[in-house]
């Protein structure tokens, strides 16, 4: 992105802001430590409640989407969520979110293909982050630092502050600035349209108390990532590596520092609340060595990911064949091996692959199934790239990778669906997949993956009912309903009316078509909350 005139930085930061720069009254057992806050009384909730901000997030999420660059990779993804489910946990055990929060918002991470440094909250509880933060990050520890600092933006109810400063706003009207803002965030015309649009008055309207909200989201976030048993130096190590960054002239990579200025106050207060921190290992936590491996391959898999451009998977893919430089036995080793193995994965560089592969093989395997499992997973993607699906399933069965996680469950079916697979495998991991999905169905990739199994196995209505279910998740509605009523159509023609998935298509179509007349009507009404 090309770097901001002044001129463009209110707007970006309202957008940046929104998401993570922010702060709100502290619960009660961190008021010593609390700055002082202007004083809101409720006009949050009265003008933006729990239910209503949810809503403005999934009108944002349903554009947000629509963008390529908004990717599911379940490896990353499931590397993200890893470190946000435990300090969603913290964040519970410690009350900084209330019973309303927990049930009403959606709590999820995604992706964004972008080799900018930068994290962004959304309301209803979303996180977006970019896969240039992962690859800048040294440790889980200092990723798990930011996402900490975005949730406490989300559960101290920053956004619904802000938007509370401008009363006369539609919530359809917020919604369309924030994703206009997302885009002005990488593109300087975006940003320019919208001043000259008018916007501009009201981003700045609505950075009044960013200042206080960002250091009462450090402080929160400091105490959620301490209780979730990630190294409380982590926040202080994130704002040194960003300090430094922000010394040199970064050609638009740091939008993170512009949204997020890095005062000495702020970070001489990460530095002092390490002297207080308990650094009590939270449950389940994983021990420091292997976590260190595992997040050197996921940095190396962000670098590879977030640019596609053929100079630069050129340069990655060239540190993946040996020489003195690669000899080193470390977590960065293991890093630049991953980021070569995919880089050349995608150039259909084989031969360097090979190498790449190799090499990661050697570096992960003291280091613990996690870690290898990572390493697999490149092995697994590189050999269905090349066309060998038989040599894909052996490295898969054998390497443990059907074990339950959303990863190893969507390669499986990415294998299954190929030509050449056996059909056996198709018909397990439908079964496993529609599993998944009752458990989790919000996973639009997880239904598209059942849509696509179904119809390998010859499942035409199951097929139909997966894709609707897919589009729903993405709150395609319109989309769904047309799905659906393919699915009743081949029912009712095929004589399939009262067969499971003939019932259940009916059924969801009611369901769908309801839930459509009552978001009609309310757009009609212009009801915001």
């Amino acid at each position: 992105m090309p770097e901001l005139s002044s001129m463009r930085a209110p707007l970006l930061a309202l957008l940046l802001g929104l998401s993570m720069p922010m702060a709100a009254l502290p619960p009660a057992h961190a008021a010593s430590t609390s700055p002082a806050l202007p004083s809101l009384g409720d006009a949050a909730s009265e003008d933006l409640t729990v239910g209503a901000e949810r809503r403005l997030g999934e009108r944002i999420m349903k554009e947000i989407r629509r963008d390529p660059d908004v990717i599911d990779d379940a490896l990353l993804q499931d590397y993200v969520d890893s470190l946000w489910q435990p300090l969603l946990v913290a964040a519970r055990s410690r009350g900084d979110l209330s019973d309303e929060e927990r049930e009403h918002f959606a709590w999820q991470t995604f992706l964004v293909r972008d080799r900018t440094i930068n994290a962004f909250a959304l309301p209803g509880g979303y996180v977006g982050v970019h896969l240039g933060l992962i690859a800048l990050t040294s440790s889980r520890d200092e990723l798990a630092a930011v996402l900490a600092h975005e949730m406490s933006h989300i559960t101290q109810r920053h956004i619904a502050r802000s938007v509370a400063t401008n009363r006369r706003q539609s919530m359809l009207g917020v919604a369309t600035l924030i994703v206009g803002i997302l885009a002005a965030s990488r593109s300087a015309d975006a940003a320019n349209a919208m001043i000259a649009g008018g916007q501009a008055v009201a981003v700045q309207g609505q950075l009044n108390f960013s200042r206080d909200m960002e250091r009462e989201a450090d402080r929160i976030g400091f105490g959620v990532l301490d209780a979730a048993g990630f190294a409380p130096s982590g926040m202080a190590m994130m704002f040194d590596r960003l300090q430094g960054a922000s010394r040199l002239n970064d050609g638009g990579q740091f939008p993170y520092l512009r949204s997020h200025p890095l005062t000495s106050e702020r970070i001489a207060e990460a530095r002092s609340r390490l002297g207080v921190a308990s650094g009590a290992a939270g449950a389940g936590a994983v021990p420091p060595e292997p976590a260190r491996w595992l997040h050197a391959a996921m940095q190396g898999r962000a670098r590879a990911l977030m640019d596609s451009r053929s100079e630069t998977l050129m340069r990655l893919a060239g540190g993946g064949i040996p020489g003195a430089a690669a000899a080193a036995n470390t977590p960065e080793a293991l890093s630049s091996a991953c980021a070569a193995a995919l880089a050349a994965t995608r150039l259909k560089d084989w031969r360097v692959a090979d190498a790449a592969l190799a090499r990661a093989r050697a570096l992960a395997a003291p280091q613990g199934p996690a870690v290898q499992r990572a390493v697999q997973v490149l092995q697994v993607e590189s050999l269905l790239e090349r066309g060998q699906p038989a040599q894909a399933a052996s490295v898969l069965s054998g390497g443990g990778l059907l074990d339950g996680t959303r990863a190893g469950l969507l390669l499986a079916a990415r294998l299954a669906t190929q030509p050449q697979s056996d059909v056996t495998l198709a018909a397990r991991t439908r079964e496993d997949m529609q599993t998944w999905v009752a458990i989790h169905p919000g996973d639009a990739g997880a239904w598209q993956a059942w849509a696509q199994l179904a119809e390998r196995l010859g499942q035409p209505l199951a097929s139909l009912r997966a894709q609707a279910e897919a589009r729903a998740a993405l709150g395609d509605l319109p989309g769904a309903i047309d799905r659906l009523r393919a699915g009743q159509r081949l029912a009712r023609g095929s004589g399939a009316v009262e067969s499971v998935e003939g019932i259940v298509i009916e059924s969801r179509l009611k369901a769908l078509e309801q839930q459509r007349r009552a978001e009609m009507d309310r757009e009609r009404r212009g009801e915001d909350d």
